[in-house]
């Protein structure tokens, strides 16, 4: 008798000790700080983009109400992809049970806790992340930014000057100034177009870069990692190609100058096909304070493709942004759904796993906007009609797929029948087929127009289903 009454004691004892630490609240070193090291620090130490550091108690418990209110309503950490809609390198996403924490931590007055609880803070490497590129390019000049006023975006054009081509393994953008730099997104130009807008070697553009970009090199925001490509897909760059690399400025208070860089890396001639796939409806037409517009448009893929990565992109209005992939059997593939769609942590989401698509997979987009006066991000007060197009009251609905191919010889071929395929899809939700999206080249519309103007049979200027199928038949025959 005398064992079970001690046997029953010893289970109340540790019982009583299990429930008393239940009940404790958490602590800054035994369950906050390692919250914060792995999800806040990369933005949210000295010398970031943050407005302030969260790497002490004292930094972070006189924000700790702040804290959990941010990251209870997911404005922070900035990661905007849902989860069970793509699997993506880097998350910043919260688990319930750790936003708990932070509102119970708060809640309970933020204790500090056991200092030996307390793990190491995160080192950050100073300097080129990605170790010392091959070759650095710098903005011409230290680009200067007032102190208030609205945000700046701004495409600067910088020479590569190469005299044969290049394979870039790994980019990585470097900010010279944290705190205004927002995020930067970079483009290949080997046409010129840019040098004919920045006399001066930059050029205000918001939305686009301003013109038909080749090729989207990558982007970066805060938080992000190095641009590092598959085994065998280094990304080719011709000689004489610019780059165009477009910055977000925000004002920080105070006037301050900025004079970013890109690090490349090179590495070897690919060995493996890579393509660029661009879902684009460009037939938006807004009415004012219309708050539940609804835009969708789709694109056929024209053979196997594995995506490697995804890139929503609208302006201010948007607020809901999905993207399914509809396959030959029937079945769908989410590829990512944006529920709060915010143009100032807009990105590039690289998948964990490449996305296998089938020939004849139907890439769908639908997008919904909020012109309404309610909506706090509309840029016109009161609210206008609003069309596609690259200026601040514009709007676009686009989304960059980077895909791989078969093979290094299906690249060509790949990317004329994607160019196809929109253009289909541009002439079947259009009434002017004269009226071509500025990602249609100036050649490519003199051609389009006098292939339209063959095949309107019975010249009423449009494009009937009928004359469209036999257009696209006659062009689809040719690519090669």
């Amino acid at each position: 008798m005398k064992a079970m009454t001690k046997l029953a004691a010893v289970v109340w004892i540790g019982m009583a000790g299990a429930l008393a630490a239940a009940a404790a609240p958490p602590t800054f070193n035994r369950d906050i700080a390692p919250i914060l090291y792995k999800n806040c620090a990369t933005c949210h130490r000295p010398g970031e983009v943050a407005p302030f550091s969260l790497l002490t108690y004292q930094d972070a418990a006189k924000r700790a109400k702040q804290i959990a209110t941010v990251t209870a309503s997911r404005f922070m950490p900035p990661w905007k992809a849902e989860p069970g809609y793509g699997s993506f390198q880097n998350e910043r996403r919260l688990t319930d049970e750790q936003i708990a924490l932070l509102r119970d931590w708060a809640a309970s007055g933020a204790p500090e806790g056991d200092a030996g609880a307390k793990p190491a803070p995160p080192e950050f490497v100073d300097g080129w992340r990605a170790g010392q590129p091959d070759r650095v390019f710098t903005l011409p000049e230290k680009f200067s930014l007032a102190a208030d006023g609205p945000d700046q975006y701004r495409c600067f054009v910088i020479p590569m000057n190469l005299d044969h081509d290049v394979y870039v393994k790994a980019f990585e953008f470097r900010p010279e100034n944290r705190r205004v730099v927002h995020h930067a997104i970079v483009y290949s130009d080997p046409t010129g177009a840019s040098r004919k807008l920045a006399p001066n070697g930059s050029y205000p553009c918001f939305g686009g870069p301003g013109f038909a970009p080749t090729g989207l090199v990558g982007g970066w925001a805060p938080g992000g990692s190095p641009n590092v490509t598959a085994k065998g897909m280094d990304l080719t760059v011709a000689k004489g190609t610019d780059l165009v690399l477009q910055i977000h400025y925000h004002p920080s208070g105070k006037p301050e100058q900025d004079q970013s860089s890109l690090g490349m890396t090179f590495g070897e001639a690919p060995t493996i096909g890579r393509g660029l796939i661009l879902v684009n409806a460009s037939s938006i037409n807004m009415p004012a304070g219309e708050s539940h517009y609804v835009v969708k448009t789709g694109i056929t893929i024209p053979e196997d493709v594995d995506v490697m990565s995804i890139t929503p992109h609208a302006h201010y209005l948007a607020k809901d942004m999905k993207i399914d992939a509809r396959l030959p059997d029937g079945s769908v593939t989410h590829m990512i759904w944006i529920k709060d769609w915010d143009f100032n942590w807009q990105g590039n989401y690289r998948y964990s796993q490449p996305v296998k698509l089938p020939k004849g997979t139907r890439v769908e987009l639908e997008y919904t906007y909020d012109n309404s006066a309610a909506n706090p991000r509309n840029p016109s007060n009161p609210p206008v009609r609003v069309h596609f197009g690259e200026q601040t009251t514009d709007e676009m609905a686009l989304a960059f797929l980077s895909v791989k191919l078969a093979s290094l010889e299906d690249e060509p071929k790949f990317q004329r029948l994607i160019g196809l395929e929109m253009i289909d899809e541009f002439l079947a939700h259009t009434d002017d087929p004269n009226n071509f999206p500025p990602e249609i080249s100036p050649a490519t519309r003199a051609a389009l127009a006098r292939a339209i103007a063959l095949f309107d049979r019975n010249h009423d200027g449009k494009l009937d289903p009928e004359e469209r199928k036999a257009l696209m038949d006659f062009l689809r025959a040719r690519v090669q």
